[in-house]
């Protein structure tokens, strides 16, 4: 019996952005059409237009699902055993590497896409970085249960984390920078070292693991 492709078995939704993520890296989201869409994920145009109204909707669902599998790779680090300040880090490169792999091949048609959607992206991605802060939050409230975290309020600890690891998303980086993976990958190590040692709670002997050595009221 002949096997059946995997890629034709997936359902049609699916087909449809798996396509329009090859399609972006190809062409660029100005020059993608929904007939290229059709013909990409071999299917007739009508099929794709009943899963998503417009092009526009479809390049939309392909973020949607990038930020969803992001959310459950951060869950999945913040649900693992273990202590808290490894999953912190983790879950801080995680969220700036996987969005940077997931760009790098638009990089050359990044801001064509981002001009067209930006406004409906806008609201969407208030929404990823709330549900990833919470994903942050829990591991940031576990350190803090254990002693390892010196924070009182891991949400707002959380939404800092957010805020700094912010500046090396896709839309903050120019197109060059898109092409720099180990330097990404270096810079965010570095906002992540920084924000462990700003929340880790220094140890019994009075020193900071930073270096300095914890002040003591008189």
């Amino acid at each position: 019996m002949a096997t059946i492709p995997e890629a034709a078995t997936a359902a049609p939704r699916d087909r449809i952005l798996d396509a329009a993520d090859r399609l972006l890296a190809r062409f660029g989201y100005r020059k993608m059409t929904v007939e290229d869409l059709a013909r990409e994920a071999g299917m007739g145009k009508g099929t794709v237009y009943l899963s998503f109204p417009s092009k526009a909707d479809v390049a939309l669902a392909c973020i949607d699902r990038m930020a969803d599998r992001l959310l459950a790779r951060l869950q999945s680090i913040a649900a693992a055993p273990g202590p808290a300040e490894p999953k912190l880090h983790a879950m801080l490169l995680e969220r700036v590497m996987h969005r940077f792999d997931y760009a790098r091949p638009h990089s050359a048609s990044i801001d064509g896409l981002l001009d067209s959607i930006r406004a409906p992206l806008l609201e969407r991605r208030r929404e990823y970085f709330r549900r990833e802060a919470r994903a942050i939050a829990a591991v940031i409230e576990q350190g803090h249960r254990s002693g390892a975290f010196a924070v009182t309020d891991a949400t707002a600890a959380a939404r800092a984390c957010v805020f700094a690891t912010n500046s090396l998303l896709p839309f903050s980086l120019s197109v060059e920078e898109l092409g720099q993976r180990k330097e990404i990958q270096r810079r965010a190590e570095e906002i992540a070292q920084l924000l462990l040692r700003g929340i880790v709670a220094a140890p019994s002997g009075g020193r900071h693991p930073g270096g300095a050595r914890r002040r003591t009221r008189r």
